[in-house]
């Protein structure tokens, strides 16, 4: 039987090893019909790294209160190395955990709220657009789908959806409302908010668009996966992803339409018309750039506005993450936001409570500054937290922001790049970016494409330049100089 990919897709940044550190509390069940398990880390699943053990705490929808954060500033202080790692799917991973702190790590995130399931732990990948409800975008809200498409997954104990514990810890929720952003991140099951009370679900990046009615959208995601894992045992081989399903076992519009009827479900064709991604595949893919939320004050409907910030490389000290859940609480709704683009999102404020929100959060080293040259800029761990990095990525992320051009008006956005220290690229992003990967006698420069798949290894295509001149080659490719 074929052992799942080598290549790490991307997503949530996986540390560089095979070896998995089950903790005292891990009660996962192995859903491997090869018999290795899905490596992916969770809250109950340690993985060791070079700098201590990593834990992945999920936060459906990137969704959490001032509370659970201020938990999680505690146990990054407490047993790990005081910082904190937001992903490209809005979660949050703990790095530098010693060993045998796997006990005390889940009793505190459960006590939170943080570890609702156990047997689901790893499953609750939800990504939904984090301005969704607070900018007057969208169609609707979809941090009401992401609570009960979790609600749903964790809570799975009968009838099919108890075949959803069996879903690996890389396959993705997306709940767009609408405006195109996360739907091009290349989710396995994607639901995109219609005008009128609709969404159209999508599968994959194949035609098996359907369009259902609001209320019903969450289940009908959790069907889909449902639809998925049936395909998947049929195939007879491991596919921890809809692409990864052979042709002949692929999910079909029809199919996903039966398994709806079934469960009381109405649905229609799609057609493409008056949603986000009009004219292309019904199930979007990333073809298109997701538009980031901008850095800074976020004017909405009703005065209030939310607080949107992005994070150097998407690490955090635990006095930077308590700062914003100070606020959440003073000033804001006690909500925070994580976005797949490794920034925070804060709803709620006053007009002026915002601006005095953001002039605090830039003086404490986050980005407000929608001019930024941070933003777009991204770096897996590398050395010394990944043994397998060849290069200290992060460093040479550092000076490439420090070089970039800021001044003038930019017609375009930049291409965002992305700092690999070996070719498993963990965490890069999807869509069109720029490949800076270490060779260990500096940096390969590529711009990738639109497809959003694992990168195979040796592209020829290349341009290789020392760590000295990897800023230079960087702008150039990136649209910047």
């Amino acid at each position: 039987m074929p052992l799942p990919p080598t290549t790490v897709p991307p997503g949530d940044q996986t540390p560089a090893t095979g070896v998995r550190a089950r903790s005292a509390t891990d009660r996962t069940v192995s859903t491997d019909r090869g018999g290795r398990d899905d490596a992916c880390p969770g809250a109950l699943r340690l993985h060791p790294a070079h700098d201590g053990a990593l834990a992945r705490v999920r936060l459906p929808g990137g969704l959490l209160t001032g509370r659970q954060a201020r938990t999680l500033a505690a146990v990054a202080e407490e047993l790990g190395d005081g910082r904190l790692d937001l992903t490209s799917r809005g979660n949050v991973q703990l790095r530098g955990l010693a060993e045998g702190c796997g006990a005390p790590l889940a009793e505190r995130l459960r006590s939170a709220g943080l570890l609702p399931s156990d047997a689901h732990d790893r499953v609750r990948n939800i990504v939904a657009s984090p301005l969704s409800g607070l900018d007057g975008a969208g169609h609707t809200d979809t941090s009401v789908w992401a609570r009960e498409l979790d609600t749903l997954l964790c809570t799975a104990g009968s009838g099919e959806l108890r075949a959803l514990s069996g879903l690996s810890g890389r396959f993705l929720f997306a709940l767009d409302d609408g405006r195109g952003d996360v739907a091009a991140l290349g989710a396995d099951v994607t639901l995109i908010a219609t005008p009128g009370g609709g969404a159209v679900l999508g599968v994959g990046a194949a035609g098996s668009g359907l369009r259902i009615a609001a209320e019903d959208a969450p289940r009908a995601a959790a069907l889909a996966a449902v639809e998925f894992l049936t395909r998947a045992e049929e195939s007879g081989i491991r596919a921890w992803r809809v692409r990864e399903l052979p042709a002949q076992h692929a999910v079909t519009a029809a199919g996903l339409a039966a398994r709806l009827a079934g469960a009381g479900i109405g649905q229609e064709p799609d057609t493409g018309t008056g949603r986000a991604g009009a004219g292309r595949d019904t199930a979007p893919g990333p073809r298109t750039e997701p538009r980031l939320p901008s850095p800074g004050p976020v004017p909405g409907p009703h005065g209030r506005h939310a607080v949107s910030v992005a994070v150097p490389l998407g690490r955090m000290t635990a006095a930077q993450w308590r700062l914003l859940a100070a606020l959440a609480s003073r000033d804001g709704i006690d909500e925070l936001r994580v976005t797949p683009w490794r920034g925070v999102v804060l709803p709620g404020f006053t007009p002026g409570a915002a601006r005095s929100a953001a002039d605090e959060l830039a003086g404490a080293g986050l980005v407000t500054d929608p001019g930024s040259p941070w933003l777009g800029i991204g770096a897996c761990t590398g050395l010394p937290g990944c043994a397998k990095s060849l290069a200290d990525v992060r460093a040479d992320a550092g000076r490439t922001a420090a070089r970039t051009t800021t001044g003038g008006e930019r017609r375009t956005v930049p291409l965002p790049v992305y700092f690999s220290g070996c070719e498993r690229r963990c965490g890069h992003p999807g869509g069109r970016w720029v490949d800076a990967l270490a060779t260990g006698a500096g940096y390969r420069i590529t711009v990738r494409g639109t497809s959003g798949t694992s990168v195979p290894p040796g592209d020829p295509d290349g341009t290789d330049v020392t760590a000295e001149q990897v800023a230079d080659a960087v702008a150039a490719a990136r649209g910047t100089r």
